[in-house]
């Protein structure tokens, strides 16, 4: 099965669930033999639950896991994290435009270009270069206007109440 008409779907927004919404549609995507790639953007630091998924679904689900195990502070950007940033938008170019794959999830691609690794010119490169029967998802916090202007469908997570507040670490399973 292919995609008569690919469109661009950006998840953004303060709230929990951008990656968790790309991997639900990657989810339904596989379902119905659908090829589905996700290129993780500053996502270093060890193997979430998502990737044990992909390699139990391989070949129809791949993803590329990239970034360093560190946080990431906007006005001190390590030079090693926007070499590896540019080296991931190179693989997102690769993966979008080579025909392997129907549905392009680009995680927290948003985040990257608001971090100062990447420009929103590069994001609306890629915007521009999607085949017509791929489907392509951007997630992360902070989506440019131009992205969003440019998108087919934005949806924005808000949160109105998280348990990190209270102290609650990441899950195992739920958010790792």
């Amino acid at each position: 099965m292919t995609l008569d008409v690919g469109k661009v779907q950006v998840y953004t927004g303060n709230g929990k669930g951008k990656t968790t919404a790309s991997l639900g549609l990657a989810f339904r995507a596989v379902g119905r033999g659908l090829r589905v790639c996700m290129v993780q953007f500053i996502k270093g630091g060890g193997q979430y639950g998502e990737h044990v998924a992909a390699q139990q679904l391989a070949p129809l689900l791949t993803i590329h896991q990239t970034g360093r195990d560190c946080w990431i502070y906007k006005d001190r950007l390590d030079p090693e994290d926007i070499a590896i940033a540019q080296q991931t938008l190179e693989l997102a170019r690769q993966v979008l435009t080579g025909g392997e794959y129907d549905l392009v999830i680009l995680d927290e691609i948003n985040g990257a270009a608001w971090f100062g690794l990447i420009g929103v010119d590069d994001i609306l490169s890629l915007m521009a270069a999607k085949p017509e029967q791929v489907e392509l998802v951007l997630t992360g916090r902070s989506a440019d206007p131009r992205v969003i202007e440019a998108a087919d469908l934005v949806t924005e997570m808000v949160e109105v109440k998280h348990y990190f507040q209270a102290g609650v670490p990441a899950r195992t399973g739920i958010e790792k």
